[in-house]
């Protein structure tokens, strides 16, 4: 049984802030979006009709000279198991999934899509979670394969989604009718809560930072006051804000793609606003674990090296890896 919820919370101090070069984030964001606090100096040069031309092109060329098939060996899916302090046993062993950054049409094509999807649900999901953006620069081309591809996720209880930057630059409204048709819950600035009899397990998702859509007070305000609550958020960093808070065991996050290259033994030497200090894998931030998936997809380069594509399958039970008491 899942249901959607609302419940209490006082409203968390605005004075908390998100601080990262450029720009400064915090709880709430302006509700507009400005291209020129956009992080992404490419973004600034050139216009974003030029980009959908540089990405068709780009297609049309991979199309008669790459091979656009799906091979599983290409996407490496991580098991994490993970101690949650105040699960209910109901839940012991549930399975959430954790993809993102499709960015379907440039190296994740239709087919690359669909083997993804399969292996998603090979996973047997109780719960899939997708943290933003879907496409780069072109929506219109892909919109009916995408919404296809999501609509064959069969996890046993919901498909839940964030939007990204990317989903705000093509058009939010444009995005969210798409995946609504790939029968997929957007969670904006909003909550879903999954129930086992009484017990009860919050999924949270927070809107994008770039973009300024982010309310956190408003998810905070949206939360139960029990049972332990998982929060998406694209961007990585942000679990610097979130963890502050103390109501959430996990961030899950997506964003970086890894920083596309990894070097062994000291992770990627690619880092950018948002994502500088957690850019792939697991960190503890205070008391709260933020998780932060290579993605599926790639976007301006379409090369990775020792960082593949990823699957994250989270399975969570009882234990005391989160502190967290209602006081």
């Amino acid at each position: 049984m899942v249901k959607k919820v609302t419940g209490r919370l006082p409203r968390l101090a605005a004075k908390i802030r998100f601080s990262r070069q450029e720009t400064s984030v915090g709880v709430e964001g302006n509700g507009s979006y400005d291209s020129n606090t956009c992080p992404y100096p490419l973004s600034h040069r050139l216009s974003f009709a030029l980009q959908e031309r540089i990405q068709r092109a780009r297609c049309r060329l991979h199309a008669r000279l790459g091979d656009p098939s799906f091979d599983p060996g290409k996407f490496q899916i991580i098991s994490i198991p993970l101690a949650i302090q105040g699960l209910d046993e109901a839940f012991s062993g549930y399975r959430l999934v954790h993809i993102s950054d499709i960015h379907l049409g440039q190296w994740i094509t239709a087919e690359r899509l669909q083997g993804v999807v399969d292996l998603v649900n090979r996973q047997e999901p109780d719960l899939v979670a997708i943290t933003g953006d879907f496409i780069s620069y072109v929506f219109e081309d892909f919109a009916d394969e995408l919404a296809r591809s999501l609509g064959r996720l069969r996890p046993r209880d919901a498909t839940v989604a964030i939007l990204g930057n990317h989903d705000h630059w093509v058009g939010a409204d444009n995005i969210r009718r798409i995946i609504r048709n790939g029968n997929v819950m957007e969670l904006c600035n909003d909550v879903f809560t999954v129930s086992r009899g009484s017990a009860m397990l919050h999924i949270a998702g927070l809107d994008d930072i770039i973009a300024n859509k982010h309310h956190l007070d408003l998810v905070l305000s949206r939360l139960p006051s029990s049972g332990p609550a998982i929060l998406l958020v694209h961007e990585p960093d942000f679990a610097e804000v979130s963890a502050r808070t103390g109501r959430f065991c996990l961030q899950l996050s997506g964003h970086s793609h890894g920083g596309q290259i990894v070097i062994p033994g000291l992770g990627t030497p690619i880092r950018s606003n948002f994502f500088r200090k957690y850019p792939l894998g697991r960190y503890q931030v205070g008391d709260m674990v933020q998780y932060t998936n290579r993605g599926l997809g790639t976007n301006l380069i379409w090369s990775r090296i020792n960082c593949p594509p990823e699957i994250t399958v989270f399975s969570l039970h009882a234990g005391d890896n989160w502190r967290w008491s209602n006081k």
